[in-house]
């Protein structure tokens, strides 16, 4: 028997000339169907809710429609407003409801709110500019028609990705980029052969969902300042559409979705920084835009006396382990995971979301473990910042149902401290080249639960944590107070910029030398944009504000530091081309063991206080399982040169070196078991099948 097919929804009510109908409860936000618009919100304790709707850029509203009661379930108002032609409206919620903020109760029925599952949103396309109307956020219908055509795209492996941390905007919107759309998303797609290039496969974004740059903007020794980096959200479905190079409307997103499609036409992914921990609403002083006015007391965490939670060190915190703030969060990713195709999340200040309602911290968080066993997340990265600012830190314990990583900040600490020379550390850097595994059990949580880095967008660039003894945080206008004060870094005899030689040689050494051991080290290395030419921020470690030459990328320097860049991308390909520095493979065919350490002797290594010298060895079969791989990595972080004896080779085998960060490439002078190791350098090693030995 033939099912017949429906008839096209129609109109059963009608409201001032519009034509209505109860619309799809299951859809939250607005969606366009042939005929008109279904619009869907919740809230909990609102008493009544109207839509509102604008022409374009127009200051007061063309109709104010409110849902019937008999178009609400449970808590739930849809509407289906019939004849409505996406390009030409805007709109936004007013919702009814008691004003008592001392039991987070604060509705106000002529408040304008935008929706929560806004997909777009309005006045924000240029980027410093704040509207010039009378702003209150608005949302736009976005037409989800993109062409994706043929695009598929193979999945990388967590334990094969080099993932390269960006700012969207900082990094072509210098002159020196020479791009055709600066600080954009197709300025990113420009780059895309440089990036291949320099080797790396994932990028993460910093946070690209819509948010106010002018929200607090200030003018510091004549530098307008703004929210740069960007971790105030003010709407989670939405891009921000000042990151496009040109007007999208009713297409917000397809220029991003344009990236992603390259991007993994080109066998990358990408990951994207959320923030799910607060939002631009801020505390009890701040504005009022969405989340405040439909459900104060369900999205934030509140005080018994209504009072904000502030665990993000921004002013609210998000109640994140609420059901309907689950769902939301859910909802979202999933959105961007279908829609945009992303293939990752990194999630800052993520401890948050292991918090309960009150702020304790929960073994098992309901959120956490969804989001881990979620069917449409199942293959999508998930990468925590496993603390947050209400002191919650949680590396190497971030709950994690094996499907969550983290960001290793102890890898970033611990190595930061070797590398400048502090003593006491090989004990310690011997766990955190191998793996993290005192932090993160290999045969429980496998080779990718550490994502291994340096330098991040929060703290030094790698050329100033050699360049900076001390934070320069003035331009910020805070008295030098922002930012972090312990950096572990070191200016190498004199603080900034220098035309000494010697000191400039000793940066670039010290910078191989970092790149060289992350590269190396098992587990998921990430790289800061702009350390493979040295980029700087003139000691800024928390340059969240400035959007100018501190915080863009300066390009020049990859001609100044090209034996760097150069470096930067051996390492890369090094890397991908040696299975046995990423993960615990098979056991070798020769029978050496897969991982071993040794001192200036085999075998011996010398865990001294005084001791700044340390071999790691890596050993088992290729990953086409045909022949071994053994990778010897020799490290002297000392400031005098050290003769070191190595490992005897298996019969057959040679020594060859593969990497030396020694200013003399000749002071590595070896037969097949010694070497001399130049003060303050890396020299990596790997075993060659005798038949492979040069000529002389």
């Amino acid at each position: 028997m033939r099912i017949k097919q429906k008839e096209q929804l129609i109109p059963v009510d009608e409201y001032k000339g519009f034509r209505i109908r109860p619309g799809f409860f299951l859809q939250n936000g607005a969606v366009a169907i042939p005929g008109g618009v279904s619009f869907t919100v919740h809230t909990q304790d609102g008493t009544g809710c109207e839509l509102v709707l604008f022409k374009r850029k127009a200051k007061k509203p063309y109709a104010i429609i409110p849902f019937p009661k008999d178009y609400c379930i449970g808590h739930v108002y849809s509407m289906i407003v019939f004849d409505l032609d996406i390009t030409e409206f805007e709109y936004a919620y007013r919702v009814d409801g008691p004003y008592d903020p001392q039991k987070g109760l604060l509705f106000d029925k002529n408040r304008l709110l935008l929706d929560p599952y806004a997909k777009a949103v309005t006045g924000q396309s240029q980027w410093g500019v704040h509207p010039d109307y009378g702003f209150a956020y608005r949302a736009r219908v976005v037409a989800q028609d993109f062409d994706w055509g043929n695009s598929s795209h193979e999945e990388i492996p967590m334990e094969e990705l080099v993932i390269y941390e960006l700012h969207t905007r900082g990094f072509t919107k210098d002159d020196s980029s020479k791009v055709k759309y600066p600080g954009t998303f197709e300025g990113i797609k420009e780059k895309i052969p440089y990036l291949k290039d320099l080797g790396v496969n994932a990028l993460e974004l910093m946070p690209i969902f819509e948010f106010d740059e002018t929200r607090e903007n200030r003018t510091v020794n004549g530098k307008k300042l703004l929210d740069y980096w960007g971790y105030n959200p003010v709407s989670f479905f939405a891009p921000n559409t000042s990151y496009a190079s040109g007007k999208e409307f009713n297409h917000e997103g397809d220029e991003l979705k344009s990236l992603i499609k390259k991007l993994h036409e080109e066998g990358m992914e990408i990951i994207l920084d959320v923030v799910f921990n607060h939002t631009a609403e801020g505390n009890a002083n701040g504005p009022c835009i969405s989340l405040k006015g439909f459900d104060n007391k369900v999205y934030y965490m509140l005080t018994a006396d209504g009072q904000y939670y502030n665990f993000s060190g921004c002013g609210n915190t998000l109640n994140c382990n609420h059901p309907v703030v689950q769902n939301m969060i859910l909802d979202c990713l999933r959105y961007w995971v279908i829609e945009y195709r992303v293939d990752g999340f990194r999630f800052d200040l993520a401890s948050i979301l292991g918090r309960s309602e009150d702020g304790t911290p929960l073994s098992k968080p309901p959120i956490l473990e969804r989001l881990a066993f979620d069917p449409i997340l199942g293959n999508v990265k998930l990468i925590a910042e496993a603390w947050d600012a209400g002191g919650l830190y949680q590396v190497g314990s971030f709950p994690s149902w094996n499907r969550w990583s983290e960001w290793n900040g102890k890898y970033r600490d611990d190595m930061r401290r070797f590398l400048k020379g502090d003593g006491g550390m090989i004990s310690t850097v011997m766990e955190r080249v191998t793996g993290s595994t005192d932090l993160y059990n290999p045969s429980i949580r496998g080779d990718d639960a550490s994502v291994n880095f340096i330098t991040c967008h929060d703290g030094f660039t790698l050329w100033d944590l050699y360049s900076y003894s001390q934070k320069h945080n003035e331009e910020n206008g805070w008295n030098n107070t922002d930012g972090d004060n312990n950096n572990n870094s070191w200016n190498c005899g004199q603080e900034g910029e220098t035309s000494d030689e010697d000191i400039l040689k000793l940066r670039k050494k010290l910078v191989k030398n970092a790149a060289a051991l992350l590269l190396v080290s098992k587990g998921v290395p990430m790289l800061l944009s702009g350390d493979e030419f040295c980029n700087t921020q003139y000691g800024n470690n928390n340059a969240y504000c400035q959007d100018n030459k501190i915080s863009w990328l300066d390009w020049n320097r990859k001609e100044q530091f090209q034996d760097v860049f150069e470096h930067f991308r051996k390492m890369i390909h090094f890397r991908k081309e040696h299975h046995v520095v990423r993960g615990h493979g098979k056991p070798s065919f020769c029978g050496l063991p897969p991982i071993s350490f040794h001192g200036v002797c085999p075998w011996e290594p010398d865990q001294s206080w005084e001791s700044r010298v340390l071999g790691i060895l890596f050993a088992g079969r290729n990953q086409r399982d045909t022949e071994d791989e053994i990778v010897y990595i020799g490290m002297n972080m000392h400031w005098e040169s050290h003769h070191v004896e190595l490992p005897l080779m298996p019969e057959g085998y040679h020594w060859e070196i593969a990497v030396n960060t020694a200013w003399n490439q000749n002071v590595c002078v070896y037969d097949d078991n010694h070497i001399w190791m130049e003060e303050r350098s890396v020299v990596i090693l790997e075993a060659k099948k005798d038949d492979q030995r040069p000529c002389a």
